[in-house]
């Protein structure tokens, strides 16, 4: 896929989180900030304030065999702004080594069949997309490695991959607990004191910068396309 290069550049950043107050919605909101200071004309979609259905319904898949078939309307419309976004940026919380249900869900419902896949040449070819997860564990914790690489094998891997995007990196960000956490193998959990003050303010303005490295880094790679 080529974009006109006169054209303003277009990023969709999409925040997965059920809380408002999250450090997840921070991060979504400092990413938004960060791609318009980089010329990106950017699309915010909250997924939780814009009450957003993670569970598939008939409507949204009327008929699988209908490469054609009309969506739902409000799939529709998100099919419409992913269209839209030359570049993709999804912030979220890691549950259980992968991504929550909330954009679980809009990945199932709005990646649909006959739009982001299903189709010679992929609607979504050409589009460039870097995922932001959040962890609870510390930086550490020897389950760090291996989060890592499912998020990449399913996200980059798998997701991406079969939708035919140019370009696909996950930024996985460790340490977003107050109260550090590590698990030992007999599956007991110790939890570590809380910071706060000073303390808690640099550890959270590192974590800013890491976050804002990885799309910093993103945005400056160049897109390898992949086979389609």
């Amino acid at each position: 896929m080529s974009f006109d290069s006169n054209a303003p550049r277009t990023a969709l950043v999409v925040v997965a989180h059920h809380r408002a107050d999250s450090l997840t919605a921070h991060i979504g909101a400092r990413t938004a900030a960060q791609l318009r200071d980089a010329g990106y004309r950017v699309d915010l979609l909250d997924l939780r304030a814009e009450g957003f259905d993670p569970r598939m319904t008939l409507a949204d898949q009327p008929d699988w065999n209908d490469r054609e078939k009309v969506y739902s309307a409000e799939v529709g419309a998100h099919m419409r702004r992913l269209s839209a976004a030359q570049l993709v940026v999804a912030v979220f919380p890691v549950y259980w080594g992968t991504v929550p249900a909330l954009l679980k869900g809009w990945i199932d419902r709005v990646w649909n069949y006959g739009f982001a896949y299903g189709r010679s040449t992929p609607r979504l070819a050409g589009k460039r997309i870097l995922w932001l997860g959040l962890a609870g564990a510390t930086s550490d914790d020897p389950a760090i490695e291996a989060i890592q690489a499912s998020l990449d094998n399913h996200l980059s891997a798998s997701v991406a991959y079969y939708c035919g995007f140019a370009q696909s990196s996950v930024g996985l960000l460790p340490d977003a607990e107050e109260r550090p956490q590590s698990v030992t193998p007999e599956g007991e959990l110790l939890v570590g004191d809380a910071i706060s003050g000073a303390e808690r303010d640099a550890h959270y303005a590192a974590f800013d910068r890491t976050a804002a490295d990885f799309v910093r880094e993103f945005l400056a790679a160049d897109a390898v396309p992949a086979p389609l």
